[in-house]
């Protein structure tokens, strides 16, 4: 793993190792050096697709899964060229990159780049539009746009969320809207959906348990 990181890392500095050593061979060893020269050159061009079109982002995913977001940011400026990423790195980029402005609170920042995502079509990353949208919803919700942000929230469980806690996330939001609009039948709809796909998660079964006393209590 340390190799690796080391790699990813330093990309750039190995691709002109790479090359160095493939010139040295050429110039000064008559035999057999065209074909040592060959090889680092191969490996040269391939580790240049590979920053262009991976970057760090498997560190970045690292960091972010280890809860270490400072460490995320330091992988995540290494990649100068988004644009170039492989299409579902990509994505995933924007969305983490979404991640990090939420958690900063820069909700103009996570919107842009959570929108970024979602214009990145590909058919590898199909299913993270459910997720890119629940993202977006929530963005919405904090900015105070609860108009919009249920419409979105309502278009993600329509197209699919893989995960079941970000669903049941969603389902308790969209009951918590529903409630607010008196729209009583339609919010139990929602619970017993968020309900049904039993969450793990301890601050999603808080608020269920809050939640059903609330809604036992409500006609409809």
């Amino acid at each position: 793993m340390k190799v690796l990181r080391f790699y990813i890392l330093y990309r750039l500095p190995i691709i002109i190792g790479l090359i160095a050593v493939g010139v040295i061979s050429h110039v000064y060893d008559k035999d057999g050096g065209a074909v040592t020269a060959w090889i680092c050159y191969i490996l040269a061009f391939i580790s240049l697709v590979l920053y262009f079109m991976m970057g760090t982002m498997r560190l970045v995913q690292e960091a972010v899964t280890d809860g270490d977001v400072d460490l995320a940011l330091i992988y995540i400026k290494k990649i100068k060229f988004p644009r170039l990423l492989f299409k579902p790195i990509r994505a995933g980029y924007y969305m983490l990159q979404s991640n990090l402005a939420m958690a900063s609170d820069d909700l103009v920042t996570a919107e842009k780049n959570i929108r970024k995502s979602l214009n990145t079509k590909s058919s590898i990353v199909g299913n993270m539009k459910g997720e890119n949208l629940l993202q977006l919803g929530f963005i919405q919700l904090k900015k105070g746009n609860a108009k919009e942000a249920r419409l979105t929230l309502k278009e993600a469980v329509q197209i699919g969320i893989s995960d079941k806690e970000s669903l049941a996330a969603a389902y308790l939001q969209l009951c918590s809207m529903e409630l607010q609009r008196t729209q009583n039948k339609i919010a139990k709809d929602y619970f017993r959906k968020a309900k049904a796909l039993k969450p793990k998660s301890e601050e999603i079964v808080k608020q269920i348990k809050m939640m059903d006393k609330q809604i036992a209590r409500m006609p409809g």
